[in-house]
C-alpha cells in the first residue's frame, strides 16, 4: 500500500511539473516594437485595429515604443529591451558595421521614400525667407531629427551635391520631429527635413515651401523597415510568423481604399489633430509607398548604404541580400487568402 502511495505522489507530482510547464510554454511571447513618427510608422496603427490580430494574447503580446530617432534602437536592441526595431537604412548600416550587430535582419517593409509619384520628405524653408536655392545655406543652421538618422544621411547627402559640408558650411541641430514646424516659423533654424503627417499641417502649407525632396537627394529609399536578431527569430521563428500574418492583415485593410474613411478616423484620434489633415492623402500615392504583402525594395537599401559608405558613416560595405530574412513575411502571406 505505502509502494502505491509513493507512485500515486509520483504520478501526481510529475503531473503538476507537467502542467506548470504547459502553462509556462504556454504565455504568449513578449514583442516590443519601436516606432519614431505616428502613423507614417505601421507600428502606431497596429493595434488600433486589435480585431483583425487573431495571434495577439495567444502566442505574443505587443508593447509599441516610441523612439525621437532611429539611432537609439541600436543600444536597445544590444540591451535586449526591443524585439522588432523599426529602422531607417541608415541605422541598419551603422548596427552592422559599428556596433557588431552581424546577426541582425532585415524582416519586413515599413515604407519607401520617393517612389515612383509617391511621397518624399520635405527640405523645407520659409516661404518669406532668404533661402531661394540649396547653395544659399552655406553660414545657416539646418534642423533635422537625430545625428545619423536617415533624415541626416539624406541632408549630407544633398549638400555634398551642391558642394556644402558639415561644420566648415553650415551648422546641424536636432529637432523633434513635432517641433520642426515652429523652429522654422521662429526663425530658430534656416532649414528642416520634415516628414508626413508635419508636412500636411496647413500652418506648414502656408507658411513654408519645400527647397528640395529626400528623392532629389539620394532617390528613391527603403526608409523604414522592420528588423530583428538573427538569434531571436531562430528561437521564436514561429511566433514571428505569427505576428508578421496578423501585420499583413493590419497594413492589409488600411491600404484598402473603402477603407479610407476609418483610417483617416484612427489617425486623426491618435494624434488628437482634425481629420481633414489625413483625408486627401493618408494611405493614398500622396501618401509613402507600403508594400501590401510588407516586402522591402533591397535593392533601395543597398543604394541607401552605398551612399552611407561614401558619405563616411560605415567603413565597409554592407551586402543587404546576406542580412535578410523575408521567409517570415513570405510564410505569413501564405496563410492569407
Amino acid at each position: 500500500m505505502r509502494a502505491v502511495k509513493t507512485i500515486f505522489a509520483i504520478a501526481a507530482l510529475a503531473w503538476s511539473v507537467g502542467a506548470v510547464s504547459s502553462a509556462l510554454a504556454a504565455e504568449p511571447l513578449k514583442l516590443r516594437m519601436s516606432w519614431v513618427a505616428p502613423v507614417a510608422n505601421w507600428t502606431t496603427m497596429l493595434l488600433e485595429k486589435k480585431e483583425l490580430m487573431g495571434h495577439l494574447g495567444k502566442s505574443y503580446t505587443l508593447e509599441t515604443l516610441r523612439f525621437q530617432g532611429t539611432p537609439p534602437m541600436i543600444t536597445a536592441l544590444a540591451a535586449g529591451e526591443l524585439e522588432i526595431a523599426d529602422l531607417a537604412y541608415s541605422t541598419f548600416g551603422l548596427a552592422l558595421d559599428s556596433a557588431g550587430m552581424d546577426d541582425l535582419r532585415l524582416i519586413a517593409d515599413d515604407f519607401q521614400d520617393g517612389v515612383g509619384d509617391y511621397y518624399s520628405n520635405q527640405f523645407l524653408v520659409l516661404k518669406d525667407g532668404p533661402i531661394h536655392k540649396v547653395e544659399d545655406l552655406k553660414g545657416k543652421i539646418i534642423a533635422i531629427n537625430v545625428r545619423g538618422s536617415g533624415a541626416d544621411i539624406a541632408m549630407r547627402a544633398l549638400m555634398r551635391k551642391h558642394g556644402l559640408e558639415d561644420k566648415r558650411d553650415f551648422t546641424v541641430v536636432e529637432v523633434a520631429l513635432p517641433n520642426m514646424k515652429v523652429s522654422i516659423m521662429e526663425r530658430k533654424v534656416d532649414m528642416a527635413l520634415d516628414a508626413l503627417p508635419f508636412t500636411e499641417d496647413p500652418v506648414v502649407r502656408n507658411n513654408m515651401r519645400v527647397l528640395a525632396t529626400q528623392k532629389d537627394a539620394i532617390g528613391p529609399s527603403q526608409f523604414s523597415f522592420y528588423a530583428a536578431r538573427g538569434e531571436f527569430i531562430q528561437k521564436n521563428r514561429a511566433v514571428m510568423v505569427d505576428f508578421l500574418e496578423d501585420m499583413q492583415r493590419v497594413v492589409r485593410f488600411y491600404l484598402d481604399p473603402k477603407n479610407h474613411k476609418e483610417a483617416v478616423e484612427i489617425a486623426a484620434r491618435l494624434t488628437k489633430q482634425p481629420p481633414e489633415l489625413y483625408d486627401s492623402w493618408l494611405y493614398t500615392k500622396k501618401d509613402y509607398y507600403r508594400d501590401p504583402g510588407l516586402v522591402p525594395d533591397r535593392d533601395a537599401l543597398q543604394a541607401n548604404l552605398d551612399t552611407q559608405l561614401e558619405l563616411g558613416f560605415i567603413k565597409r560595405r554592407i551586402d543587404v541580400k546576406a542580412h535578410t530574412d523575408l521567409s517570415l513575411i513570405q510564410e505569413a502571406a501564405k496563410r492569407i487568402k
